[in-house]
C-alpha cells in the first residue's frame, strides 16, 4: 500500500467523526460490521469497528489508509480489506488501546503498513 496506513488516501473525503459512527463497513468481500468510533488525529487516523454482536464479534481497529470510500448516501464505508483479514485482526481495547504506539506498530505489521 503507498502512503501512510494512518492518514486517508487523498481521494476519499471526509466528514467530521460524529458523524461516521453507525456507519456500515464494506470489505472487499461483503459487510464487516459498524464504526463504533472514529479517530481524525493527523498521522493516527482510524476507525474503531465493531464487527458483530457482543458474543460473536469483536471491535477491530482499522486504520483510516484502508478507506477507499465514504458515501454519504447508504451510510458506508469501504475498505480494501477482506472479512476474514478484518476479523483475524488484533482486537481493540479501548481501555489501553488508543494512542499506543506498540499497538499501532502491531496494526501496521499486520495491515502491511510501514513500521513507524
Amino acid at each position: 500500500m503507498a502512503g501512510n496506513l494512518w492518514e486517508y488516501p487523498s481521494v476519499v473525503s471526509r466528514i467530521d467523526d460524529a458523524q461516521l459512527v453507525g456507519y456500515g463497513v464494506q470489505a472487499t468481500d461483503g459487510a464487516i460490521g459498524k464504526v463504533d468510533e472514529h479517530s481524525d488525529e493527523v498521522g493516527a487516523a482510524y476507525l474503531v469497528v465493531d464487527t458483530g454482536p457482543w458474543i460473536l464479534g469483536k471491535r477491530v481497529l482499522l486504520p483510516a489508509g484502508t478507506v477507499t470510500e465514504i458515501d454519504l448516501e447508504t451510510y458506508t464505508i469501504r475498505v480494501d480489506r477482506t472479512r476474514e483479514e478484518i476479523r483475524n485482526a488484533p482486537e481493540f481495547d479501548p481501555d489501553k488501546h488508543p494512542g499506543d504506539p506498540e499497538f499501532h506498530r502491531l496494526i501496521d505489521g499486520y495491515y502491511g503498513g510501514p513500521a513507524t
